[in-house]
Formats: C-alpha cells, sequence, structure tokens
C-alpha cells in the first residue's frame, strides 16, 4: 500500500504556495477504513484557525460501505493537531491579505494520517494563463531534447 492517500492537484493550479507545515488529523474508525480504501476527495480542501485551533473544511470522506448506524459524516469538520506555537505562526500569516490555508496532500507516517497544509495566496487568470505557458514551453524543449538525442 502507497503511503499517499491523496493529493490536491487544483492547488499548485489556483494558488501560489510559500510553504508548508505538516498536521494531524482527528479521525473515527470508520473514516480510517474509509481511507484505507482510498475513498477521499480533497479538491476543494481548506483549513481555518478558529478559536486557537485549526479546523480542516471540504474534506469529502465517503462513509464506510460496511459501516452501521455509528458511520461518520462525509463532508464534516475535523480538527487538525499543531502545536500552538505553529498555529500562532500561521495565525499570524492567515491574518495578512489575501492568504489561506489550503490541503495540498494526505498521507500515512507511522500508521498515522497526516495533511500536508499549504500557505499560499490566490491566482488571477494572467498567472495561470503564464504557467500554462511556461508548462509548454518546457515539454516542447524536452521533446526536442530527446529527439536531438535519439538523432546524435
Amino acid at each position: 500500500m502507497s503511503d499517499e492517500i491523496s493529493v490536491n492537484r487544483k492547488a499548485s493550479r489556483d494558488y501560489f504556495i510559500s510553504e508548508t507545515i505538516e498536521a494531524g488529523l482527528v479521525l473515527k474508525g470508520t473514516e480510517v477504513k474509509s481511507l484505507r480504501q482510498g475513498h477521499v476527495n480533497m479538491n476543494d480542501a481548506f483549513a481555518r484557525i478558529e478559536k486557537d485551533e485549526v479546523y480542516l473544511y471540504q474534506l469529502d470522506i465517503s462513509p464506510y460501505d460496511k459501516g452501521n448506524k455509528f458511520n461518520h459524516e462525509a463532508k464534516a469538520v475535523r480538527k487538525l493537531l499543531l502545536h500552538r506555537n505553529e498555529i500562532m505562526k500561521l495565525f499570524g500569516e492567515v491574518a495578512q491579505r489575501g492568504r489561506t490555508l489550503i490541503a495540498l496532500k494526505m498521507y500515512w507516517k507511522k500508521n498515522k494520517v497526516k495533511v500536508l497544509l499549504g500557505l499560499g495566496v490566490g491566482k488571477d487568470k494572467g498567472d495561470k494563463r503564464q504557467d500554462l505557458k511556461k508548462a509548454a514551453i518546457k515539454k516542447e524543449l524536452q521533446q526536442e531534447f530527446k529527439s536531438n538525442q535519439i538523432k546524435g
């Protein structure tokens, strides 16, 4: 089984990520079983700081198919585990205009679920277009380099 559970591919497209931080995630038993089966979607997941605690919103963990009446809610708000000094540092960064905490990746680390949070600023359309142009140029250069290596 891979250590990686899920990746938010939209995050790097929509945000400039300046720094990352690892956080633990408080889960119920059926949520863990669902994660082991890979039933998670974190495309719109983000974190907020409320009353000196950090919470993860819009993380969609599908209900466990063999669960009973104690099964979990799919889009419940989940608490993140961070040290107090990390929370205060993030609070200072998020208080600045336009910064947000985005869930980038979810993975296993020593049988615990961890979430990689990114501190980001939203991109506008021009920035996204520039990124697409850079990617296209890079791809063309790699193809040209490859074809030159094969010929000569």
